[in-house]
């Protein structure tokens, strides 16, 4: 019985690539030096997996930022305004698509379906010349060869690029982007020849856009395709793979009727009603690619479970045609549990990382062979029965307070506008008022000072007194810079949810659980293995202290229900949306707590709201409702003076802007300018906005310095569709990726361009 892994973290077990790349965009390192720790990267990650005893083990998953633009690379579909002159795409050129530079903004940037993973949207149009030029798949397949490991080479399948690109600046927006398919075919066609030449036998195309609601002429788009290169594909074996979902009963037909494909992936994690499907018609011939260990999540594997399942789809595609996999790469769970030595040893029998999945697809599928590992076996269930039992996953209390929402909508009683009102005549703020999101650039020494605390290397007060002077330093920057409302910087927060999770019970850490969310920025997910509670206040002290510092507003900051699940490993035992309940009842209180103590402007960021929406439009409106409620719980009970603000960001937010309004925040801050201002189509198409909102003026994804004008020239957009009493002028989002070198500039310029038009506006009267 054969095995298979879609795919595997790229960032190593301590962030190498990270620290490479960051490395070498700061000038210090060269590209050979990049290179070198790559390279070191993908052969040890080729050498665990071969030692292991998987059988079909990928290539070309790992990235220097993320697979679809290495496609885009390998297309040569690079935007004009990169000056790309042709022949093989290089660092300098690669990047800028990905980071923007000094003379031209980034591509711009979007979650990777549901996921907190993200990937740079491709530009297309029809005057687009492609070519050859990045022959990385076949490079990488040959460096594995030549270490003795046979890959499969994987590929973004050519329907789902198309699908997942935009019309370029300038292009008309139905322009048809599927229309371009005979001109990216040859190129696919040219880099299925060079592998089948260097020795594949397997070539995985990743079609994970199949789990959409397709339309019927996507779905030929498919067949249009592997048709088109079925005589190419000839001498190979083709596997394509599907994730993240089930598969629509037209879609699967198409799918498993696909020429020249003799293999077909599905996640039967997330996709648990695919099995029905296979059951009443799976191909004779073909192979099953039975993706029953979740590469999404954390949990270890019911073995047991599993294996009744695989035995069932054993019987419909036979024992040679059966093959153990992971439901979708591995990219989405942290790396290895052997580096977690301090974590709760109960616990960590309950998890299994990236290394962990590896050795459970290998024991499922030497099981079936009649070679169960029965120690293996019965360590795993010890733990399943462990984990149900466990009276630390359980509080009644929590449980019952959850419980008794049900039966209310829990809106603040007065509506949005007589809110605003009442705030403005608290906070007395100008027009076009300024603000940032939230966080700002977390230095060496900050991080050094919160690593040492941790380490129990420097005291509490010594602590308290290095954060209390970087806020009054943030403070003071921001009342340099005549910045309306301010905020305190987050210098006591490594992550926005990571230091919620640690001050809330039902959560565990880990010290190296890193998994990559774009480009170098890694996220370390808590783990919510029981009920949520807090058990006392987690932001009033920070909170209380900065706005002491200053007569100007400051802005409590708390991360919202939605978001802190979205960007955790949740428990799986119970429905998703009763752990968001907890969560928001949690934040509830501390909300509460921040009003009394004295702060009138209060944001609950749920940057990742729009994420979790389901895949297929029929889950939409459940997921929604519980999602937007969840928001509305934690600040139902405050004061009409209050100011609720929210924020969101890198997502296509345009589909679900009426369940935005539906949040029934005072202010929302979104971002808007690294998508070339697609959210303020919505306006343009009228839809009405009453409260206040602050599309991103500039991205600050990138390190370029926005001018004034630049920066002015969007917020008259923005005037053009929206009320001029409802702007708000900040950033995309935090700050903390960026420098102060980089950041204090570019906030001049943005407090600039909002005076600049305050006066326009007031002449214009």
């Amino acid at each position: 019985m054969a095995s298979h892994i879609v795919g595997y973290p790229r960032m190593g077990p301590k962030r190498e690539l990270k620290f490479a790349l960051e490395s070498f965009w700061d000038g210090k390192s060269s590209a050979e030096e990049l290179e070198k720790v790559a390279t070191d990267l993908r052969a040890s990650i080729w050498k665990q997996m071969s030692d292991a005893g998987i059988k079909y083990i990928p290539s070309n998953t790992f990235s220097y930022y993320d697979q679809v633009l290495d496609t885009t690379a390998m297309l040569g579909a690079v935007p004009p305004r990169y000056n790309w002159t042709g022949g093989e795409i290089g660092f300098s050129t690669y990047f800028s698509m990905a980071r923007g530079n000094a003379s031209v903004p980034a591509m711009e940037m979007t979650k990777w379906f549901d996921t907190n993973y993200h990937f740079i949207v491709p530009e297309l149009g029809p005057d687009v010349k492609f070519s050859y030029a990045s022959h990385k798949a076949v490079n990488e397949y040959k460096e594995a060869k030549a270490l003795g490991v046979d890959t499969v080479p994987v590929l973004i399948g050519p329907v789902t690029y198309l699908l997942l690109s935009k019309p370029a600046k300038g292009v008309e927006k139905t322009f048809p982007l599927l229309s371009l398919l005979d001109k990216i075919l040859p190129i696919y066609k040219e880099v299925v020849a060079e592998l089948k030449a260097a020795g594949a036998s397997w070539i995985q195309f990743d079609e994970p856009t199949l789990v959409l609601d397709l339309e019927s002429h996507q779905l030929e788009a498919f067949t249009k395709a592997y048709s088109e290169l079925e005589s190419s594909l000839s001498g190979v074996n083709v596997l394509v793979e599907t994730y993240f979902a089930d598969l629509p009963e037209a879609t699967f037909k198409t799918l498993t009727s696909l020429k020249g494909v003799c293999g077909f992936g599905f996640d039967l994690v997330r996709g648990t009603k695919t099995l029905d499907l296979i059951k009443s018609g799976f191909p004779s011939g073909k192979y099953l690619f039975a993706g029953v260990v979740d590469g999404r999540n954390i949990w270890a594997n019911d073995l047991s479970a599993s294996l009744t399942t695989l035995q069932s789809l054993e019987g419909i595609v036979g024992k040679d045609k059966l093959v153990v996999s992971t439901s979708c790469s591995l990219l989405h769970t942290a790396v290895d549990l052997a580096n977690e030595p301090k974590l709760d040893k109960e616990i960590k029998s309950w998890l299994a990382f990236a290394a962990q999945k590896v050795l459970e697809v290998n024991a499922l599928a030497k099981a079936l062979t009649g070679q169960k590992d029965e120690a293996f076996f019965s360590a795993n269930a010890e733990a399943q029965a462990s984990r149900k039992s466990s009276p630390r996953v359980t509080n009644e209390a929590v449980q019952k307070a959850a419980a008794a929402l049900k039966g209310s909508d829990h809106r603040r009683a007065t509506n949005v506008s007589a809110r605003l009102d009442a705030q403005q005549k608290k906070l007395n703020l100008p027009i076009l008022p300024t603000t940032t999101i939230g966080s700002f650039p977390q230095t060496i020494e900050l991080r050094r000072v919160r690593r040492e605390y941790k380490a129990n290397k420097i005291s509490e007060e010594e602590y308290i007194k290095s954060i209390k002077e970087e806020i009054s330093k943030v403070v003071k920057l921001q009342e340099e810079l005549d910045i309306d409302v301010l905020v305190h910087g987050e210098p006591e927060r490594n992550d926005m949810v990571e230091y919620f999770g640690e001050q809330l019970s039902g959560f565990a850490f880990t010290a190296n659980g890193w998994v990559q969310s774009y480009g170098s920025r890694c996220v370390k997910p808590p783990i919510i293995y029981g009920d949520v509670s807090r058990p006392k206040p987690m932001t009033v002290f920070w909170s209380t202290a900065a706005q002491s510092m200053t007569k100007r507003p400051m802005k409590g900051m708390l991360t919202g229900p939605v978001t802190i699940l979205n960007w955790s490993f949740v428990r799986n035992d119970q429905p998703r949306f009763e752990t968001c309940y907890q969560i928001a009842l949690a934040i509830k209180n501390e909300v509460e707590d921040l009003e009394k103590a004295g702060i009138t402007v209060i944001q609950i960021d749920e940057a990742a709201l729009r994420e979790g929406l389901p895949l297929r439009k029929a889950e939409h409106a459940f997921y929604l409702d519980w999602a937007v409620h969840s928001f509305r719980i934690t600040n139902c009970g405050v004061q009409d003076t209050t100011q609720i603000h929210t924020h969101m960001c890198y997502s296509n937010f345009n589909d679900i802007i009426h369940s935005i309004i539906n949040m029934d925040a005072d202010v929302i801050t979104i971002e808007n300018s690294r998508s070339d201002e697609k959210l303020l189509s919505v306006f343009r198409e009228g839809v009405k906005y009453g409260a206040g909102i602050g599309p991103g003026v500039y991205d600050i994804h990138s390190p370029r310095i926005p001018s004034t004008e630049e920066i002015a020239d969007r917020i008259n957009k923005m005037l053009a569709v929206l009320e001029t009493n409802i702007l708000w002028v900040n950033p995309d989002c935090g700050l903390k990726t960026r420098k102060y070198t980089e950041v204090k500039p570019a906030l001049e310029n943005m407090v600039a361009a909002a005076k600049l038009l305050r006066t326009k506006l007031a002449s214009a009267k």
